[in-house]
Parts: C-alpha cells; structure tokens; sequence
C-alpha cells in the first residue's frame, strides 16, 4: 500500500508542466472557449492565434500546447493551478493574457455573461486591476486592438 501512494505521489510531471505560463495560459483559453457551452471556430482560431503571436510558436508547437491545455483543462477542478503559474508574471504579461482573453470572448462576436464573468474572475486571480481588464473589454470588444 505505501508503495503504491508513493508511486501516486511521486509520479514525475508531464513534460509540460502546468507550472509553465504557456500551459497555464493556453489551458485558460480553451476552459474560456468552452465556458458557454460552445467552442465556435472562431475562438479556436482566436487562441490558436493569440498563442502563436505571444509565444512566437509555430502552427504544430501550437496544436500540440493546446491539446496538451484540454487534457489539463479537462483534469482541472478550478482555476487555482493555472492562475497560480501566472500571478508571478510581471503586469504586462498579466495584462497581456487577460488581452488574450478578451480576443477570445469577442472572436464570435458575442459576449456570452459566462466568458465575461471568467475574464473578471482570472483578472482577480492574477492580479490585473479593474481598470485595465475594463479598458482591454471595451478595446477590443469595439474591434480594436488593445
């Protein structure tokens, strides 16, 4: 028996650890995609793009961080163990994933109360003021780039 629970215990980490930003980043946006019930192309395409443009990968890097972001996402029972390997980040990484975000919500063109209420919630987690999470939603809400 206490072989097993060390096994359980001390069973290494994947190769992509959560506690990497990327990760962290990448499985919030596919949780965010998903929280109104839908995952439209549009949002597959916004994080596919998001995650490109901010961690400079390439299109496979990508397809492989966020099918790694489901299983973690899937797995998950809340937020903490994401927003955890993020709120360490210096503000403007913080901003710039709550930016991403928000490129997500407003990808289809509807602002589903649910994405909204998970944008405010990870901001909270991470440190990002009300302010700049208000001023990134109404940019880029208005089809600007914040």
């Amino acid at each position: 028996m206490f072989e097993a629970l060390s096994r359980l215990f001390n069973k290494p980490e994947a190769a992509t650890s959560i506690h990497d930003p990327k990760l962290a980043v990448a499985a919030l946006l596919v949780h965010l995609a998903a929280v109104d019930g839908q995952v439209k192309d549009e949002e597959r395409q916004a994080i596919k793009g998001a995650l490109q443009d901010h961690y400079d990968l390439d299109e496979t890097a990508v397809d492989r961080l966020v099918k790694e972001a489901s299983l973690r996402d899937a797995e998950s029972v809340d937020f903490y163990k994401f927003t955890s390997a993020l709120s360490s980040l210096d503000n403007e990484d913080r901003i710039e994933i709550i930016r991403m975000m928000w490129t997500v919500v407003f990808s289809d063109k509807d602002n589903h109360e649910l994405e909204d209420n998970m944008v405010w919630r990870i901001a909270e987690l991470i440190g990002v003021s009300a302010r700049d999470r208000t001023i990134l939603r109404n940019q880029i809400g208005k089809g600007g780039k914040a």
